[in-house]
């Protein structure tokens, strides 16, 4: 019962920093906060994903070039031109490494306003760091694992980050309904999304990017905005104004 508790938990906390700060503030910036409620999520983004950390920076910048070419030729991760989960898999992580490193020229409009930490992400990025905490997950194994097939558990903590952006990149674009058209093939995987924390609404957060719920018809339950509404409350985040009336734009597009 214990390793199962440990799994879900790793696995809910990771996808939260991911959807959170990666996702919808540092690639979309869908709210605002102070540099102290920032550094405090790179902090705790290091600790919920481990050994997988990713950059807020990389991701941000990734994320958006995601948006800008979808399903194109240019696409950092696209089921349309990659061929195979492990191939998208496999380009997204050389494209992520080489926007990290500072090894390609990218152009402003994908950096502008996407927070960085550099020190910090060397420090998170550094092996040292990430067999600390494979560790960290092995030990906790061994004190608690009451049968050897537990163990094979233990490669999901390590790929954590990348297996939640797996499901998305590839999955919801090839499985899934359709509520709105886009020039895309993002599709809304799961109808009730209890396993991704509002990610697999995927077309909807296609259709319009810069809405905060990723949730749009009834039954869509976005759980992730509603700590967002919640942290708004507690000032730890401001949501921009326009956020606001999104809606009644989106009744007008729709």
């Amino acid at each position: 019962m214990i390793i199962f508790l440990f799994v879900v938990a790793h696995w809910y906390l990771s996808l939260f920093s991911q959807t959170f700060f990666h996702h919808r503030y540092a690639a979309h910036r869908m709210f605002t906060m102070s540099r102290f409620w920032e550094k405090f999520f790179f902090i705790f983004s290091m600790v919920t994903q481990g050994s997988s950390y990713l950059s807020p920076y990389a991701y941000g910048v990734l994320h958006r070039m995601h948006h800008a070419f979808a399903d194109t030729e240019k696409d950092v991760h696209s089921p349309k031109y990659d061929g195979s989960l492990w191939r998208m898999m496999w380009r997204t992580k050389t494209i992520y490494t080489s926007i990290f490193k500072n090894e390609v020229p990218v152009e402003d409009r994908f950096k502008k306003g996407v927070p960085e930490w550099q020190a910090f992400d060397r420090f998170a990025d550094t092996w040292g760091v990430r067999f600390f905490w494979a560790g960290t997950y092995i030990v906790f194994y061994l004190a608690f694992a009451t049968h050897w097939w537990m163990f094979l558990l233990l490669p999901l903590h390590f790929v954590m980050g990348p297996v939640h952006g797996a499901v998305i990149n590839w999955f919801a674009h090839k499985y899934g309904y359709v509520n709105f058209k886009v020039s895309d093939t993002s599709k809304n995987l799961l109808p009730v999304d209890f396993l991704m924390l509002g990610e697999s609404y995927h077309n909807n957060h296609h259709k319009f990017g810069s809405r905060p719920n990723f949730g749009y018809r009834w039954f869509e339950i976005d759980p992730v905005y509603l700590v967002i509404i919640a942290f708004q409350k507690l000032g730890i985040i401001q949501m921009k104004t326009k956020a606001r009336f999104i809606r009644r734009k989106e009744r007008m597009a729709a």
